[in-house]
């Protein structure tokens, strides 16, 4: 029996939880217990349930079952690496019965393999038999919804979920041990942050569905997320820590509608200075999806200031090159040609 979607412990990391689709994992994850995030593209984005930015990889609570769903996920054939796991009772019934049929299978072919011309049944070795202590198949992890990108266009990563892909400038990478949720990119390296310590990036791309308040216009939810943004990037972790020292003030240094993939967008931007280190910059950015039902994709943007941060002029270059999958000539960026936003 195939678990139903939904978030699960992630078998890979225990102190968070992961997106099952139904069929396989997703690269979806969030913190136990995080409120207004549901499904992937279905549920509503409300108060984000990260702070991540800046925040040590590996610092989480222990997630707690969902209301409504039994602590326990049902019992997944296989049982292995990658999979929602089953009850350790299940487990083992599991196994038990792929032990007798392995045994079967064993007798039957050693009876067969015996036989001689006559047909009578030769001198046959004792069969082998399996236990229940034999380990589970191990099945392989599904791909992450950031795609790697290909031999014939590696500066492109997808997000299957949005249905858009992004470029991957020099000095970007695909995200690795990153807590936060839905991250597209991060800056090559890490570097240990200025305050309260853990490990911080340099710079990073998130690529999320917005479907709370979905009808709003592209400007409104923008104007609404920019501060969560900003708070998640350089105020406090998922643990409360202050990574940089808090937030002592910010400027909003640009704002105005821009075309993304052929659809009429709004961005802002803000300049965050910070108690401790140079500060940095944050964007949120939303246009409507290619996709489905068109609900809007909101993407944010955190970029350190200072010389160690990524050029600030990659934020152009990204929206700029942001194309629906499949479509590889569709335009777009800031100063491109659109119609109204409100």
């Amino acid at each position: 029996m195939t678990p139903p979607p939904g978030w699960y412990r992630d078998p890979s990391a225990t102190h968070q939880e992961r997106w099952w689709d139904g069929t396989a994992w997703t690269e979806h994850r969030r913190a136990p217990g995080a409120t207004g995030y549901g499904a992937p593209g279905t549920t509503g984005y409300g108060t984000p349930a990260t702070t991540g930015y800046g925040a040590a990889a590996a610092q989480h609570p222990v997630p707690q079952a969902q209301p409504g769903r039994p602590s326990t996920v049902p019992l997944f054939s296989g049982g292995g690496q990658g999979q929602p796991g089953g009850t350790g009772r299940g487990k083992a019934v599991a196994l038990t019965v792929a032990a007798a049929v392995l045994v079967a299978a064993i007798v039957t072919g050693v009876f067969v393999l015996g036989e001689d011309d006559g047909g009578g049944p030769e001198t046959q070795a004792p069969p082998v038999t399996a236990t229940a202590t034999d380990p589970a198949p191990v099945t392989e992890e599904p791909s992450p919804s950031a795609s790697e990108p290909s031999a014939d266009d590696p500066a492109v990563v997808e997000d299957q979920l949005n249905g858009v892909t992004f470029p991957l400038p020099d000095g970007w990478v695909l995200p690795e041990h990153v807590a936060e949720d839905d991250v597209m990119m991060t800056t090559d390296g890490t570097y240990d942050c200025p305050a309260d310590g853990g490990v911080c990036r340099h710079g990073l791309v998130v690529s999320r569905t917005v479907t709370s308040n979905a009808e709003s216009s592209p400007k409104t939810l923008a104007q609404q997320d920019i501060e969560d943004a900003a708070d998640d990037a350089y105020d406090r972790d998922l643990v409360g820590n202050k990574p940089f020292g808090g937030i002592e003030s910010h400027e909003e240094v640009a704002s105005g509608q821009v075309a993304v993939a052929g659809r009429a967008g709004y961005y802002v931007r803000w300049r965050v200075e910070t108690a401790k280190g140079p500060g940095g910059y944050v964007q949120s950015l939303v246009f409507p999806s290619t996709v489905g039902t068109e609900s809007p994709i909101l993407v944010r943007y955190v970029f350190d200031a200072g010389e160690d941060g990524p050029p600030l002029a990659d934020m152009d270059r990204i929206t700029k090159g942001i194309r629906p999958i499949g479509d590889a000539d569709t335009g777009g960026g800031v100063g491109s040609g659109i119609g109204p936003t409100d």
